[in-house]
């Protein structure tokens, strides 16, 4: 309770307390005492009131402030205790979930519709937490995950955007509105220049399914670190099949269309190097972004390469010096703005790969990746009936864009030898 209610509240029980004493005609000493005390605890009170007020219009602004932005807090919150443990006993066991597992599955569920158990996205990335080990004479450790490529996407300025339901689509300008001088004194200015636009959407045709099999040994063996091996997991997971989608996707067999596999389609420039990786090369496509008004610097652009192209560079030094063609690219495109993945880019052919170079122009992502509602995890109750173990089912739907082809750059040809 409030400081200043306390206070309103024992200012009526003494304006009570001394309307009874007023009242007699000849109260006693000690009557006249208690009206002393109480009309001096009354002045007290009064100045009391006065801070208690001041002091809770401060804490009313301050609580207002974080009402503004306590809807996300609240989630993180509670997704932070999500645990997928109880997914995978609800979904092989039955049994019932409770605390914040229960509120983020209903949150989910009363945003879209999902044939299993919705998970957050946010509940499936990496926390540090090593779960106790199972007190046994064979002593168990914290389980050994497999190995995936980092993810790239975000290193090259992709941008992902979370979609409950529908399209979502940017209008991009298209014209190419010119000014010009007056000519002469009754003359008109340049124009009019037709303002166009495009629609770039993202659409929810495209599904990646991941399918995991859960032993009965491994669900009794491992305990509370099953959950964070299926996450980590499955995190990895889709994200290796997300970079290979977004950079080189097929366009076809359900997966969304790469920026890399037609870049024509995107509006994306293509040039042919036919040459071996040098700093020259990148240098004259850094150029051409700068020319188109998509970069204004070399260090505002992003590449992306094979690990074989920094193997050739790093080796290839310039004539009578101790400076490599890698060196040079560095002192002109810092170090984290360059990603290496042999994921995302195919396996030189011939000794010819491809690069990629990335600019976030004008605040505006080369790259857009929607991702719709949350992950739906789904049980197969038949599969592994006879083995008591669990066959999980992992669906999400995603797909890729690019509102401006100016922002990236192909580059093919680049010889490694």
């Amino acid at each position: 309770m409030l400081d200043s209610v306390k206070i309103m509240r024992r200012q009526s029980e003494i304006r009570a307390a001394l309307s009874t004493l007023a009242g007699k005609e000849k109260p006693t000493e000690d009557e006249t005492r208690s009206m002393d005390n109480l009309d001096a605890e009354y002045r007290t009170n009064e100045t009391r009131y006065r801070a208690a007020l001041i002091a809770e219009d401060g804490e009313r602004r301050e609580a207002g402030a974080q009402l503004e932005t306590r809807a996300g807090g609240e989630w993180d919150a509670l997704v932070a205790g999500f645990e997928l443990r109880q997914v995978a006993l609800h979904l092989d066991e039955g049994r019932a979930m409770d605390g914040r597992t229960l509120e983020v599955v209903t949150e989910l569920r009363s945003r879209g519709g999902y044939r299993g158990t919705p998970v957050s996205w946010a509940a499936l990335e990496r926390r540090n937490t090593v779960a106790a080990n199972v007190p046994n004479p064979l002593q168990t450790l914290p389980i050994i995950d497999r190995l995936f490529p980092d993810s790239v996407a975000a290193l090259m300025g992709a941008q992902m955007i979370a979609i409950e339901s529908g399209l979502t689509e940017w209008p991009v300008t298209t014209s190419a509105v010119t000014a010009g001088w007056q000519a002469t004194e009754a003359g008109s200015v340049a124009g009019p220049t037709q303002f166009t636009t495009v629609d770039k959407a993202l659409a929810p045709n495209n599904t990646l399914g991941i399918r995991m099999a859960i032993s009965r040994r491994a669900m009794l063996q491992t305990g509370a670190g099953l959950e964070e091996a299926v996450r980590r997991d499955m995190n990895g997971a889709i994200q290796q099949a997300l970079d290979v989608a977004i950079f080189r996707g097929a366009g076809a067999s359900g997966e969304p269309l790469g920026v890399m596999t037609t870049p024509a389609t995107y509006g994306i420039t293509s040039t042919a190097v036919g040459a071996g990786a040098t700093w020259a090369a990148f240098r004259a496509a850094v150029v051409r972004f700068m020319i188109a008004n998509a970069a204004g610097a070399p260090g505002a652009v992003r590449l992306l390469i094979r690990p074989e192209v920094y193997a050739r560079m790093d080796g290839a030094l310039i004539a009578s010096t101790a400076v490599s063609e890698w060196d040079r690219m560095l002192a002109n495109i810092p170090a984290e703005n360059i990603a290496m993945s042999s994921n995302a880019l195919a396996a030189p052919v011939a000794n010819n790969t491809n690069a990629l170079l990335t600019t976030n122009a004008g605040g505006i992502a080369p790259i857009f990746v929607g991702m719709w509602g949350a992950v739906d995890l789904i049980r197969d109750p038949f599969s592994d009936a006879a083995s008591g173990g669990l066959r999980l089912t992992a669906l999400t739907t995603a797909d890729v864009t690019v509102a401006r082809g100016a922002q990236l750059e192909v580059l093919t040809g680049v010889s490694v030898v």
